[in-house]
Parts: C-alpha cells; sequence; structure tokens
C-alpha cells in the first residue's frame, strides 16, 4: 500500500523543535530537535522521535559514518544541507531532503559557503578516471564476495585519484627516461650534501645542505606523524610498502624540478628568484611555447600563494594550538595569543629572507627528526625480534590485502596518496627553496633533492609504520583515534611521557613548515605583483596575519580548499616538467662526464 506523506517545514530554532512529519495513518510522526552548541564547526546535534512505539524503525543517513540505528548525532556540519530516510518496520519510509542546522558563527558561515566548493573541486582532481570507463569495479566486497557496507548502509567504494595517478604517471616517467638516477646519482647527493663539490665563488645565497633542510622542514611534519596512521589504518600494513615504492619513485620528480629550478632562476641585487613560475615562463617560451608557459606559471603562482595561506600557514598553526590544548587541558588558552606568540616567532625569521630561513632550518629539521627517529628506533630495538612478522605483513598485506581494505588497488593507492602529501614530490614547491643554492651546475641541486623522499618518506615514514605494527596499533586505537592521536598513543604505550615530546616535535614541525612556505608563497606572489618591497612586505603582513586567524578559528573547509592547492600545483608543475626533461637529461651527462673526467674537482 502507498501512503501519500505530508511534510510540514516549520523553521527551527537552534534549540527547538524543527519539523513535524505525519503520514495518513500515522505510521510516522516524528520530532526534529536540532542543537548548536558552540561557535566550533561541525558540533551540531540532531535527535529524531517517531512517536509511535508500535514499530521499530531504521534511520538512512545521507552521512556515511552514521550507523543506522543511530536517530542522534553529532557532529553535523552546520549550514550544509543532508538528508535522512526513515524506515518503519512495516516497509513504509519517509525521506527527509536538504535539511541543515543553522550556521550562525564566521567559522561555521565560512565553511558553510567553502563545503561545496571544496567538493566540486574534489571532484575534479580526485576524480576517478579508471572506474569511470569501467576499468575496474570501485565497490568493495567482502572476503566472500558480499558487498562491504557503511554504517549508514550504503556500499562502501574506493577510488584511485586523478591526481594521484597524475603524481605517479609523472614520477615513472622521470624514472625512466633518467635511467634511474634516484639509485645511480645517491652517492654524488651525499657528495654534495657534505660540500665534496662545494665552490664559494658560487653565485647563491645558500649551501647545498642548507637548501636541503629548508625544503625538508617544508615536508617533514603532521605527513610523517598522522599521514602514516591514516594510510595503515585505512589500508592495513601493506599501505607502508606502497609509500615506500612511491618514496622512491618521488625522488626523480624533485631531481627534476629542483634541477630545472636552479637552470631557470633570477638573481637580481644577490637576491635569488626560482621554481616553477620561472622554468614553466622562460623553459617554455626558449621551447616556442611562451603562451602555454605564461599561463601555466601563472596557476602555478595562483596555486601556490593559496597553499601558502593554507595549507602551508593556517593548518599547521590551528594543528599546534590543538596539541598545546590537549596537553593543557585545564587551562584556558586563547588561540590568538597563541597565534600572536607564534606570528611573532615566525616574523623575526621570515624578515630576514632565505638565508635566515635557513639559518634555522639547518638547526630544527636535523634536531627534531633526530629526536623522533630516535625514539622510533628505541622502541623498534626494544622489539626487534617482531621485525621478521613485520615485514611479512607489509609484504603480505602489499600483494595480498584483505578484500575489506579495498584489495590491492585500495591499498596501493592509500600508499601513494600519503607519499604524496607526505614528501610532495612532483608538486614543484621545493624547486623554489633549492633555487637559492650556491652553484653554478642546477643539476647538482637536483642531485641534492632526490634525498628528501628517501629522508621523509622510505626512511622517516617506515620508521612510524613500524612502530604502528610492533605496539599492535596498526589496526586504529581502542576508541577510534587515528592520524597523530594514534601515533601518539603508539608512542606512549612505551613512553608514557612521549605526549609531551610530540606536542614540542609538532610545534618545531609546524613553525619550520610555517618559515619555509612562506618564502615559497612570497615568491609565488612577486612573481604575481613585482619583486618590490611594497610587494614583498605586502605577503608577509597577510601571512602573519593568517597564523593568528589559523590558531584562532576553525576553519575546516578553507584548509581543505587551500591543501587542495598544494596538489593542484602539480597539475602545471609536471606537463613543464614533461617537455622540460631532455634539458635535464643533457645537463646530468654533462655533469657525470665532468667528476670522471676531474674537470669537476672533489674535495676530500
Amino acid at each position: 500500500m502507498v501512503f501519500r506523506l505530508v511534510i510540514i517545514f516549520v523553521l527551527c530554532s537552534i534549540f527547538g523543535f524543527g519539523k513535524d512529519f505525519t503520514s495518513a495513518e500515522e505510521t510516522f510522526k516524528i520530532e526534529i530537535k536540532t542543537r548548536n552548541p558552540e561557535s566550533k564547526i561541525k558540533d551540531g546535534e540532531v535527535f529524531l522521535q517517531v512517536n509511535n512505539d508500535s514499530l521499530e524503525y531504521k534511520y538512512w543517513w545521507s552521512i556515511a559514518s552514521v550507523d543506522s540505528t543511530e536517530n542522534k548525532v553529532i557532529g553535523i556540519t552546520e549550514g550544509v544541507p543532508f538528508s535522512i530516510m526513515i524506515k518503519a518496520s512495516n516497509g513504509d519510509s519517509v525521506s527527509i531532503q536538504n535539511y541543515l542546522i543553522e550556521a550562525y558563527s564566521p567559522s561555521e558561515r565560512i565553511n558553510a559557503f567553502m563545503d561545496p566548493v571544496v567538493g566540486d573541486i574534489a571532484g575534479i582532481m580526485f576524480w576517478d578516471p579508471f572506474a569511470a570507463i569501467g576499468i575496474y569495479d570501485p565497490t568493495i566486497y567482502d572476503d566472500n564476495g558480499i558487498v562491504a557496507l557503511n554504517p549508514n548502509g550504503t556500499p562502501r567504494t574506493q577510488s584511485i585519484p586523478f591526481v594521484v595517478v597524475w603524481l605517479v604517471f609523472g614520477a615513472i616517467f622521470f624514472t625512466i627516461r633518467t635511467k634511474f638516477i634516484n639509485i645511480r646519482g645517491l652517492k654524488y647527493s651525499i657528495d654534495l650534501v657534505r660540500g665534496k663539490y662545494d665552490d664559494p665563488k658560487n653565485k647563491g645565497e645558500v649551501s647545498h645542505f642548507q637548501a636541503l633542510t629548508t625544503a625538508l622542514s617544508a615536508t617533514v611534519g603532521l605527513g610523517n606523524i598522522a599521514g602514516v596512521a591514516i594510510a595503515i589504518v585505512a589500508g592495513g600494513p601493506g599501505a607502508v610498502f606502497w609509500m615506500i615504492v612511491a618514496g622512491f619513485l618521488g625522488m626523480t620528480s624533485k631531481f627534476v624540478e629542483c634541477t630545472l629550478g636552479v637552470q631557470f632562476r633570477v638573481i637580481k641585487n644577490g637576491i635569488v628568484s626560482g621554481g616553477p613560475m620561472y622554468y614553466l615562463s622562460k623553459g617554455l617560451k626558449d621551447r616556442k611555447l611562451p603562451i602555454i608557459g605564461k599561463v601555466l606559471a601563472g596557476l602555478f603562482a595562483i596555486l601556490c600563494v593559496g597553499g601558502s595561506f593554507g595549507g602551508g600557514n593556517m593548518f599547521q598553526a590551528n594543528q599546534a594550538f590543538a596539541q598545546v590544548k590537549l596537553n593543557f587541558p585545564n587551562y584556558n588558552i586563547g588561540g590568538h595569543y597563541f597565534g600572536i606568540a607564534m606570528a611573532i616567532l615566525v616574523a623575526i625569521v621570515i624578515i630576514g629572507g632565505i638565508r635566515k630561513i635557513a639559518k634555522v632550518t639547518d638547526k630544527i629539521v636535523p634536531f627534531m627528526c633526530g629526536i623522533y627517529v630516535l625514539f622510533a628506533i628505541v622502541i623498534i630495538g626494544m622489539n626487534f625480534w617482531k621485525i621478521d612478522d613485520a615485514f611479512v605483513r607489509i609484504f603480505e598485506g602489499a600483494f595480498n590485502p584483505s578484500a575489506l581494505k579495498g584489495g590491492i588497488i585500495g591499498v596501493l593507492v592509500q600508499g601513494f596518496k600519503r607519499a604524496a602529501f607526505s614528501n610532495e614530490a612532483g608538486v614543484g614547491s621545493a624547486s623554489i627553496a633549492h633555487a637559492a643554492v650556491k652553484t653554478e651546475k642546477p643539476v647538482t641541486e637536483g642531485l641534492v633533492a632526490l634525498l628528501e623522499p628517501l629522508i621523509d618518506t622510505i626512511v622517516v615514514c617506515t620508521l612510524t609504520a613500524l612502530v604502528l605494527i610492533f605496539t599492535d596499533f596498526d589496526m586504529g586505537g581502542p576508541n577510534g583515534e587515528n592520524g597523530s592521536q594514534l601515533t601518539s598513543l603508539a608512542f606512549e604505550s612505551v613512553f608514557p611521557w612521549f605526549s609531551w615530546v610530540l606536542m614540542g616535535a609538532i610545534l618545531l614541525f609546524a613553525f619550520s613548515t610555517m618559515i619555509s612556505w612562506s618564502y615559497y608563497g612570497q615568491k609565488a606572489w612577486e612573481y604575481l605583483f613585482g619583486d618590490s618591497k611594497v610587494a614583498e612586505y605586502s605577503y608577509k603582513l597577510l601571512f602573519l596575519v593568517f597564523i593568528v586567524v589559523g590558531a584562532s578559528v576553525e576553519l575546516g573547509a578553507v584548509i581543505d580548499f587551500s591543501d587542495l592547492m598544494i596538489l593542484g600545483m602539480a597539475f602545471p608543475n609536471i606537463i613543464g616538467l614533461m617537455i622540460l626533461l631532455p634539458e635535464v637529461r643533457k645537463d646530468l651527462k654533462d655533469f657525470i662526464r665532468a667528476v670522471k673526467t676531474g674537470e669537476i674537482h672533489r674535495h676530500d
């Protein structure tokens, strides 16, 4: 029997009743209570009450993480519509469409505006070309071939995001075309970092080692602490194997982009400007593609500025303050005070330019990496008898994973995705820092840069993964903890006081990332608006303001948008790298020949 449902919408108050739904035969008489308790985003509450005790009901929410037995949900995003279908045990159902909790605080309103924008951009960048043309079924099945379901009853799916495909395709292409320079170039890389080929007469602002630490400071951080935990929980231990593979391939992407960063840099009054903006515009102009070069360079610069304000700034300040609050729960610390203090410290460094930034990062990065790696090695040493089992689980998980993890495709994607977020190989950002190096041979800085994914992804991420596996936290926390919280629990299970060390590490990671990204964003800003003092200080002032904003409010989709801009930098960058690769190959061949013939001297 088909029931005609009459749905009456009544404007809801924040704490009051929202809507009343009545069917012709009283199957449904529904009250919806909503509550928006604070100005924070994603703390909205919805409670459904069906006033008919003679039937049982299920609640099918449009929010995948909500169980169908739940009639009360906490954590709704304010100002963003959602839907609910209520199904009675007699087969009748009613659908409530486009319901929302009113957003009233500035943060909530900004987030409500940005959420659909982020969704649209993510839909493009994370579009799955393989599923779209029917190469594979994105639906996840369990070991018995039954469709795996989300808590709300919808089928679980996986995807191969287009941006990850683009990054991996570029990395494989560069690795093959450079004849695996990520292996045969390691000896030269280490010698260059140690200063064995340095010439003090070379033009530039910083040494090979300082350029390396500046770039590393922008990548080593929350991706290593939180990203590994996210990958393992989502894809199992096998995701670690694919993270290592992605890091290995990413070494070549870093080599190519950083070589070009030096080759096409501009030196004016002793100040160096370089990076994708310059090798895209100048390099493609030399290739008789001036218009394409200008378009790609301009697009990259816009994305880089946006990424520097968000993912490279506000997100770092926000997460650093969250960790401070976690360790001082009884103190009412104002986010704006923390943001002002952090902004002052950042200002002291960035006003001095790349030389001052490099002098700070070449001390912070080795120190914070050393502390983190030291504790990880201690835990691994205490559990070394488990090492064989750990690597068996990693390899089995990589090639014979659980169906519920999405099979080999799901695990591979998790590993590659988290590696891309961690080391930024192919994004082009690191080439901006490496362009300032003192060298007359661009390829030497490319060789130094290929060490970044090796350190960031292959070494640091692998150590984090082994700690999670050895401490039995690779399946997630007891209360659903994930990300940096899960990593913290793993370390705390051995060192109960480790949360304090982790807080210090996150503060240092956030600080070093901000000062490095301030340089990246400044160079992109100056490319767009000129290299005048007005342009320089207007950018730095805005950057410092955004630190306070990031620590003071929850920005949700704004930060997600900025992170997407950072990944978006890969699209124009890799196009340019592919076009300009022949010049890199020629320079590499000339450098190796010069070293072997003694034309370039090694200082022992």
